[in-house]
């Protein structure tokens, strides 16, 4: 996993964003927040130019922090959550039907959103936030 870094020399964060069309794009981002309403998304090789493109949260379902952007598509995750992953155990199932499971730490549905840390360690996944206002159902298990 190569990591990708601003001309500042500032790690940058790999991310796939799945937006409510069923878009996916990729690109890195430079002032994500969860308190923020927009975030800005740089294609990996115009990173030395950290204006990119404004991304609006409410046209998403979730923002999927990657280790890479191959992914692995034929690799099924385990929806099982391994004893003594830290946050509470979750089922998050967006409105189009999708699933991810993992755990929590600061699920409030009042939020704009939260993350999620994917059950399988061998995910693509680092994390996961997920946009509140587009979520269908949420079970602590």
């Amino acid at each position: 996993m190569a990591t990708t870094y601003a001309p500042s020399g500032v790690a940058l964060n790999k991310v796939v964003v799945a937006y409510l069309d069923d878009r996916r794009l990729h690109g890195c981002v430079f002032d994500f927040s969860p308190l923020k309403d927009t975030f800005r998304l740089v294609a990996e090789r115009e990173v030395s130019q950290p204006k990119g493109a404004e991304v609006a949260l409410k046209d998403l379902k979730a923002v999927f922090f990657v280790k890479d952007f191959r992914g692995n598509s034929k690799y099924k995750e385990s929806q099982k959550i391994g004893e003594g992953k830290p946050g509470r155990k979750i089922e998050v199932t967006f409105s189009d039907g999708e699933k991810i499971v993992g755990t929590t730490q600061a699920y409030n549905p009042k939020s704009k959103g939260f993350f999620v840390y994917p059950a399988d360690a061998k995910s693509n996944s680092l994390r996961i936030f997920v946009v509140n206002w587009n979520v269908r159902d949420v079970k602590f298990r």
